[in-house]
């Protein structure tokens, strides 16, 4: 751990136990950190996906479970679940954060959270077709993309270096999620880009999931090979 990371505890800490609420006091901590990913207490986490896109809940579960009972328990895991015990506006949050890492946020946010989104919002309307009996034209992946998973997973382990294999952690799903929106947003003509994008915000507005109380819980529920620790 970097010493501004250990300051950044340290303010976490200090700033709990002076009579800030510990909300406000997270989101300066995570102001204050530098490592894009860690291993802390034998698991690894990764804050930056692909140095672009920042998953500040994981961010701030890792902060959390460092800092014990100095945060109510049921209060944290709400957090976690997208639901933060004080409600701020995007520029509270913002200004809390700082505006690198809420850029980088809301990389992650529409880069993975929304794309998630759109797979679940497509899986849908698949179901729909099965249980009207109408006829089905592919599966979630060529209809969003042109392709199967398998085919665009290969291609993504192969730009990326990865070796392939039949699992994939959770590190590297989101990873894979993230180059899915960037090859979409590359491949996709500018009115099927909007309409995707429409689609899959509908879908988190009915999840009730917007840019600063979650972005990772989307329901996600594609096919893929099964995510290991």
């Amino acid at each position: 751990m970097s010493t501004h990371d250990a300051a950044a505890i340290r303010h976490l800490k200090r700033s709990i136990a002076d009579g800030k609420h510990w909300y406000i006091a997270l989101l300066e901590a995570i102001a204050l950190w530098t490592l894009a990913e860690e291993t802390y207490a034998g698991r690894h986490y990764r804050y930056l996906i692909s140095g672009q896109a920042f998953d500040w809940l994981l961010l701030a579960e890792r902060l959390s479970a460092d800092i014990g009972n100095l945060i109510p328990e049921e209060e944290r895991i709400e957090l976690l679940f997208g639901r933060p015990p004080i409600e701020l506006s995007s520029d509270e949050f913002k200004a809390l954060i700082g505006d690198e890492k809420y850029q980088a946020h809301l990389n992650y946010f529409y880069g993975i959270t929304v794309e998630q989104a759109l797979h679940l919002a497509v899986e849908m309307e698949i179901e729909k077709e099965r249980i009207g009996h109408r006829r089905q034209r592919g599966d979630i992946f060529e209809r969003i993309y042109g392709f199967r998973e398998p085919v665009l997973l290969e291609r993504f382990r192969r730009e990326a270096g990865y070796p392939q294999s039949d699992s994939i952690t959770l590190a590297e799903l989101n990873e894979f999620t993230y180059w899915l929106f960037k090859y979409r947003v590359e491949n996709c003509d500018s009115s099927r880009l909007a309409s995707d994008t429409r689609k899959a915000l509908r879908q988190l507005k009915e999840l009730q999931l917007s840019p600063t109380s979650s972005g990772r819980k989307s329901g996600q529920k594609a096919a893929r090979p099964s995510p290991s620790a």
